[in-house]
Order: C-alpha cells, then sequence, then structure tokens
C-alpha cells in the first residue's frame, strides 16, 4: 500500500516511519503543500495524508480521483481545509479525532501563565542580567472567570485546569455537554454573556460557518475592558483586524496565538531572514502584551505517537474493511452518515 504524505516535517517522518514499518505501508514524503500545483506528486498512491495547511479543493479532489487514490487522510482532528461537501460521494476522508488534547489544553495554559506573570519578558531581561522588576506585575488566576468556547475533549481539558488554578468557568457549546456543568463552578451561558463576563476567554471549538470570526469587531466590543484571548484552535475563528484594533484600543489586555487565519503561507516554515509581508501579523507580533506561537500546540512526543499510528490504522483497517470509524462521510451515504454538517 502506498501512501503520499505532503507537508513533511523532520517530526512528522521520526513518528510515522516507525507506525509505517509496523504496518507494512510504503510513505513517500514531500515537503511541499498539496494542492492545485502538487498533486500529480500522488500519482501511483492509494491514498494521500495531509495536515491543516494542505489544500484539498475541488481541483484537487477531481484529480485525486482521476488518478485512482481512494483516500484522504488527515492527520489531524480540523477538516476546514477539505471542500467536504464535494469530497462526499466521490473520495473517502478520514480523520485523527483525538491525539492528545492534553497537549493542546496544556500549552493554552502555558500562554497564559507566560502572558499575565509576564514570563516572556522576564527570560528576555535576565539574558542582558537585567533583574529590574519594573512593568513585570501580573495577576492572580485564582478567582478569576475564564470563558471557554467549544467544550469538546480539549475544551474539556483546559476546564480541568482551569479549575485546578482556582478559576469559575462559563462555557459555551452549541451542544452543551450534560455531564460538564455543576451550575456553580462551572455552567453554560449564552455567547454573549460569556463575552461580558469573562476575565478570559480561550476558543476551543472548531471551524464552521457558525464559528467563522466568532470574536470579531462586535463580539469584543461585549468584552470586559482588559479581557486575555487565547487561541490555540483554529485562526480564522478571530478576526485578526479585529483584534489588532481591540489591542489598540487597550479593549483587549493581551491575545495568545498559537493560530492565525491567514498562516497557511507562514506557520511551520522558516521566515527569519525575510521581511514578513503580513502587515497584520506583524503588527501583532510586535505588541508587547501578544504572544504568538506557530501552530505548536499539539507538538508533543505523545500526540506525534498517537496521530501517527491513528492515521496509520485508518489508512490500513479501511483498505481491509472499506470501513473506518473515524471517515468524516460516508462515501455513498444518506444524510444521516454526514458528520461534517456540510454534506446535505
Amino acid at each position: 500500500m502506498k501512501v503520499a504524505f505532503f507537508d513533511t516535517k523532520p517530526y512528522d517522518k521520526q513518528s510515522f516511519e516507525k507506525a509505517a514499518e509496523q504496518h507494512g505501508i510504503r510513505i513517500k514524503y514531500f515537503e511541499t503543500k498539496l494542492n492545485e500545483d502538487t498533486v500529480d506528486l500522488a500519482a501511483g498512491a492509494d491514498a494521500v495524508c495531509v495536515f491543516v495547511n494542505d489544500t484539498v479543493n475541488a481541483a484537487v479532489i477531481d484529480r485525486l480521483c482521476e488518478m485512482g487514490v481512494r483516500v484522504v487522510a488527515l492527520r489531524c482532528a480540523g477538516f476546514n481545509n477539505v471542500d467536504m461537501k464535494y469530497a462526499f460521494g466521490k473520495i473517502h476522508v478520514l480523520r485523527v479525532p483525538a491525539y492528545s488534547p492534553y497537549a493542546v489544553a496544556e500549552h493554552t495554559m502555558a500562554l497564559l501563565l507566560a502572558s499575565v506573570r509576564r514570563i516572556h519578558k522576564a527570560y528576555i531581561r535576565t539574558r542582558d542580567y537585567n533583574f529590574s522588576l519594573a512593568g513585570m506585575t501580573g495577576f492572580d488566576l485564582h478567582g478569576k472567570t475564564v470563558g471557554v468556547i467549544g467544550t469538546g475533549r480539549i475544551g474539556r481539558v483546559f476546564i480541568g485546569i482551569c479549575r485546578g488554578f482556582g478559576m469559575k468557568v462559563l462555557a459555551y457549546d452549541k451542544y452543551p455537554a450534560a455531564d460538564l456543568a455543576d451550575g456553580k463552578n462551572i455552567r453554560y451561558a449564552s455567547l454573549d454573556e460569556l463575552l461580558a463576563e469573562s476575565d478570559i476567554i480561550s476558543l476551543h471549538c472548531p471551524l464552521t460557518e457558525d464559528t467563522y470570526h466568532i470574536i470579531g469587531a462586535d463580539a469584543l466590543e461585549k468584552c470586559k475592558r482588559g479581557v486575555v484571548l487565547l487561541n490555540t484552535s483554529r485562526g480564522a475563528l478571530v478576526d485578526a483586524e479585529a483584534l489588532l484594533a481591540a489591542i489598540k484600543s487597550r479593549k483587549v489586555g493581551a491575545a495568545c496565538l498559537d493560530v492565525y487565519e491567514e498562516e497557511s503561507e507562514l506557520f511551520f516554515e522558516d521566515f527569519s531572514g525575510h521581511i514578513l509581508d503580513d502587515d497584520t501579523l506583524a503588527r501583532l507580533i510586535s505588541m508587547p502584551n501578544v504572544i504568538v506561537s506557530s501552530h505548536q500546540a499539539f507538538l508533543t512526543e505523545e500526540a506525534l505517537a498517537n496521530i501517527a499510528e491513528t492515521t496509520v490504522e485508518n489508512i490500513t483497517g479501511f483498505f481491509a474493511t472499506n470501513q473506518c470509524p473515524n471517515e468524516l462521510c460516508y462515501r455513498g451515504g444518506s444524510a444521516e452518515d454526514c458528520k461534517c454538517g456540510k454534506c446535505f
């Protein structure tokens, strides 16, 4: 069985080569991203393996089908880079629904702590032997209210971490979890209430038509002055221009971003010797109260091992049985088989 593996990084090879050897899969690695210009590299493959910044649009899907590729294996949970409505009935799309919710949730808390306790600034200062504490005052997380948008696996782990710090939790989800809220320290609220009452807001929801720019100018206007915004989910959940304006007006006290809505041509690459063309990102990074990490929240040894194992098992399981529990939408199925909410 042959797999064309796109957008390859060194850490991908380390984890996937071990899993592929155990399952008898031959993987051809490509550093380039999958798109209309590179799709022909998949010729002769049974499946393609893609990540968050690969493009699986209608043209790519058509070409994959023409070449006899039967499976698109996402090595991630999100699938907003796949035209699911067009893929339905044409090609099988498999994903990794959960690799390590702890990795992402812990990175979110790490960003929050670094921001509110000025750890990133202290690191730079002390390396220059500057031990002054001027401008380094933070605030306690204990007793603060955190608004968590999205209460799936990652959101729930993050809520547990916040509760460990003694924080109060307001949660918002289109599909609330019946066993999560206790009515006191954790409770569901409307989005407007969450925005208005939260000292910190953290995003843990998928990117859909409903959640696109869920944090935009109108939402930010409803927030407390000085709110801290965290996004380790999908970049386009936040309107970057609106966020920048809110930071400049002092409405947003701090922002911690592991994702960015125009990241596809930037993140995972080294541009240290270049001038950044994206003015919005450049201005965000230049702000003293903004921390940007480059989509690394998932990047732990445990998560990489789980991603590789699940992806390989998805592929081998599908070709062995023509079925996969992690298939987003059953090819040739009906509306009841659609798991992405876009096919019908």
